[in-house]
């Protein structure tokens, strides 16, 4: 049903090399480029951005906000979490089962968005 998502940051080189290492395990990889924006596609055609906010004012995070990452296994959920962390990321859960069969981990990027990333089953 979403076809993409677009987070604010204050610094998108810095943004870019941030989720290039974290997309990475995912099958993410930049595939259209604006001068605000980098757009990510996923194996499964989704899309995910990162960019300046377009009124040039700084970017905040939302409260309440959060997105989720679909991941194809517990290792990858366990991959991804490591990567945000290694490339200057913030944990907001380590990773574990939660609410059952639903494998999460939270995280916040270099901007303060909380992100999580998950495996059903």
């Amino acid at each position: 049903m979403i076809g993409y998502v677009t987070l604010g940051s204050n610094d998108l080189e810095r943004a870019k090399a941030f989720y290039d290492r974290v997309l990475a395990p995912l099958g993410g990889r930049r595939s259209f480029e604006r001068p605000r924006y980098q757009f990510y596609t996923g194996p499964d055609g989704g899309m995910f951005a990162i960019g300046t906010p377009f009124d040039g004012n700084p970017a905040r995070v939302g409260n309440g906000a959060m997105f989720g990452l679909t991941a194809p296994s517990r290792d990858v959920v366990d991959q991804v979490h490591a990567e945000a962390l290694a490339a200057g990321g913030a944990s907001e859960g380590e990773p574990g089962e939660r609410a059952g069969a639903f494998y999460v981990a939270y995280f916040r990027d270099l901007d303060g968005n909380k992100l999580c990333v998950f495996k059903l089953g």
